[in-house]
């Protein structure tokens, strides 16, 4: 079972749903923090012995000074004005270029290629809960999506029965539909609020074209009824079950300081995210 708990935008309790769910597990589990932006999922969960591995998921085009001639070609193919040429030689500017590979097919002397650098790296640690896998994405460095995909398989790997909870990451491109692809379902989480509405549908959009399940948590339900109506009557045209209403809960946000999880203090949150997971679990048919 593999469940992937995104939101469309960010700041809806995504993370704070997600480690809910996590910890209202029985069991072992295995962690994966696909936010690979700001992953977080570990400070809910600390991981132990941690290790870290270089990625190198970037193209990025380089230049033998040897074989330059500065004739100009790369630069004036390079659409994103990552190359020009400085004297008699041309130059990359690293953070500008996208790896398409254009100036390496008008080189007329075959000065440039394309070369992996490392963009960031993986994280793999044990959590009191299971194998936690994160990583963290360098500054300036694009295909977070690719990074997604390579989070995903190392943290599925192990895998035989043991269920598998997603922090996914906000918004509806190329890192969330890394994150969503072969899941078994996915847990939409949003708010009554007029931006994440929008942003939730735009999210049922992208994941109905993956053909996965679809569920959806109302975070702080109770902040305004109008909205929350209409998140019910999007959904239930839409035949997606409204599974949890979590209401407004300041427990919440001292769970979050104390980075744990809100299901281990008792309050009204906690009560309503069990009822949330026994709902999930029984329409997967897993209780």
């Amino acid at each position: 079972m593999k469940i992937a708990v995104v939101s469309g935008k960010g700041g809806t309790g995504k993370t704070t749903v997600a480690a809910a769910l996590a910890d209202l597990c029985e069991g072992p589990l295995v962690l994966a923090d696909c936010d690979v932006d700001a992953a977080n999922f570990g400070l809910v969960f600390p991981a132990k012995g941690t290790t870290s591995s270089p990625y190198a998921g970037r193209d990025v085009a380089c230049i033998d000074t040897d074989l330059c001639t500065g004739c100009g070609a790369c630069e004036d193919v390079c659409r994103f004005s990552a190359v020009c040429v400085n004297g008699d030689k041309a130059e990359v500017k690293m953070l500008s270029c996208e790896g398409c590979g254009t100036c390496t097919l008008v080189c007329p002397t075959d000065a440039i290629t394309l070369k992996k650098i490392i963009s960031g790296e993986i994280l793999s640690g044990t959590t009191a809960k299971g194998p936690l896998v994160s990583a963290r994405l360098f500054a300036g460095s694009g295909n977070s999506g690719r990074m997604v995909h390579e989070v995903k398989r190392r943290a599925l790997t192990p895998v035989l029965v043991s269920p598998v909870i997603i922090d996914g990451p906000p918004g509806i491109g190329c890192p969330l539909i890394a994150t969503v692809g072969g899941v078994d379902a996915v847990l939409m989480v949003t708010e009554p609020g007029i931006s994440a509405v929008h942003d939730l549908k735009r999210l049922v959009t992208v994941c109905k074209g993956l053909h996965m399940r679809m569920f959806t948590v109302i975070n702080r339900c109770d902040l305004s009824n109008d909205l929350v109506r209409e998140i019910e009557r999007f959904c239930d045209a839409e035949h997606i079950p409204v599974i949890g209403r979590i209401p407004f809960d300041e427990n919440v946000v001292t769970a979050v300081s104390a980075c744990m999880p809100v299901t281990r203090i008792p309050c009204p949150a906690t009560d309503a995210l069990c009822l949330m997971k026994e709902t999930l679990f029984s329409q997967m048919d897993l209780i």
